[in-house]
């Protein structure tokens, strides 16, 4: 995999810890069923695991909210 490959990944990523909830929405709604429900997982460990910074936390929750504000059937957990 070259570097280029990863691109639209980290976007997708920044655009999901951006704490800007039309760019978290905009990425979201990209996302394929089973990819929404890895990010969801994925946002919920980094709010409640240990060894995330404190300022990942926060746009992890703040990804959260937004992805349950605008997609209430989103997963929970």
């Amino acid at each position: 995999m070259n570097m280029s490959q990863f691109e639209p990944l980290e976007k997708m990523w920044g655009d999901l810890l951006s704490r800007v909830p039309d760019h978290v929405v905009m990425a979201f709604e990209k996302l394929d069923p089973e990819s929404r429900i890895n990010v969801v997982k994925h946002l919920k460990a980094m709010v409640i695991e240990k060894g995330w910074h404190i300022e990942q936390k926060k746009s992890a929750r703040i990804a959260l909210k937004a992805i349950h504000s605008k997609f209430p059937e989103a997963p929970k957990s």
